[in-house]
């Protein structure tokens, strides 16, 4: 199972949010490079790379960001947030994302989002099919679409989706444990479509401890997204060696 440590910038900081609620912010660093370093010190390879800014302007914004820690480390990053038009993509594979995530605007615009999928292929792009209530969440989880997770996940999976990343907004941040049967369930009714490929899932929200870690490795997820569990030291570099 991968370990993913998530940077969430607002302003071009690190930050971290409760439940998506920008009003809970706090920073944790000025400067999301030198968290970037640490990780990759510690023999970290990947990357959560999230633009809160450009999730509620609706358009990529901290890309400058993305270009520093994309060039001045080794970190495989995967980049969300505000992306909606091809200009966008354009813009964040430019400036280092090896992936990017699309969620909002999977719901809200199929067909760029089906376009993107042809002109990168699913290596690049994942699918974010974050959720409250298991209805997926849209435009930096400040509206609820009717679209149901399960569903969702089925249908991009038809059109060749392999990597899915899903937060439970109500975990998010929180540190009270992951949606353990949310993921069962995804993993379960998601394992095989009609090629025979089963998704792979990134489990993001709610870490809060070694053993949430452990527990999603045997549920079978292919990634696993850390945030505040970093950051509040409920979770040390140091103890993630076993999954490096």
């Amino acid at each position: 199972m991968r370990i993913i440590p998530a940077i969430d910038i607002i302003d071009g900081k690190c930050v971290r949010l409760s439940k998506g609620d920008y009003d809970t912010k706090k920073v944790y660093n000025e400067n999301p490079l030198e968290v970037a370093k640490q990780f990759e010190a510690a023999g970290i390879k990947y990357l959560h790379l999230v633009d809160l800014d450009g999730a509620k302007a609706k358009h990529i914004i901290n890309h400058k960001v993305l270009e520093k820690i994309a060039s001045k480390t080794s970190l495989k990053i995967d980049f969300g947030g505000g992306l909606k038009t091809n200009e966008d993509l354009h813009i964040a594979f430019n400036s280092g994302a090896k992936q990017i995530t699309g969620g909002s605007i999977a719901v809200n615009n199929v067909r760029t989002f089906e376009g993107w999928i042809s002109k990168y292929g699913t290596q690049k792009i994942i699918l974010g099919a974050d959720c409250n209530n298991e209805k997926i969440v849209i435009n930096g989880w400040q509206e609820e679409s009717n679209e149901e997770v399960i569903s969702f996940i089925k249908n991009y999976q038809k059109k060749g989706i392999q990597y899915v990343i899903c937060t439970d907004v109500a975990k998010d941040g929180m540190l009270e444990g992951p949606s353990f049967q949310l993921y069962e369930k995804i993993i379960n009714q998601c394992s095989n479509n009609s090629k025979g490929q089963s998704i792979k899932l990134i489990a993001s929200g709610g870490v809060s401890s070694f053993s949430d870690l452990e527990k999603l490795e045997t549920l079978g997820c292919e990634g696993i997204i850390i945030g505040k569990a970093l950051y509040e030291n409920k979770i040390t570099l140091k103890e993630l060696d076993p999954f490096l």
